[in-house]
């Protein structure tokens, strides 16, 4: 992949969290997964406390992630607001009730993924 395509999922990754961290999304994780998967370049996952909020971070993602020329390829899960998922391609964005994101544990099953701090996403 060329460096310019990973600065642009960096980019993406990086608005999905500030997206996220703005409207006081829970425990927001970037999982850097393009070393061991084809599906996407990050992981971003995160979870709200209630299905208002988890309308809410997703309605951000797609506004912040708008705004700067992104829209997603699929959305899945909007109905239930239980765990909606936001694919960007190179990043899929994963907003989660608390108690899925419990359940499905993402972080558990892309252990192998590296966990990315916030600081790290600044192209």
């Amino acid at each position: 992949m060329k460096n310019t395509d990973k600065d642009i999922s960096k980019k993406m990754a990086n608005l999905a969290y500030e997206a996220l961290d703005d409207k006081k999304a829970e425990d927001i994780r970037v999982i850097e997964i393009g070393e061991i998967s084809v599906i996407a370049d990050y992981f971003v996952i995160a979870n709200g406390t209630n299905a208002s909020q988890v309308q809410a971070l997703v309605d951000n993602v797609q506004d912040m992630l708008g705004r700067n020329g992104f829209e997603p390829k699929r959305i899945e899960g909007l109905r239930s607001a239980s765990w909606v998922l936001l694919d960007y391609g190179d990043v899929v964005v994963h907003v989660f009730s608390k108690d899925d994101r419990l359940f499905y544990d993402l972080e558990r099953i892309w252990r192998d993924g590296k966990v990315i701090a916030k600081e790290q996403l600044n192209v």
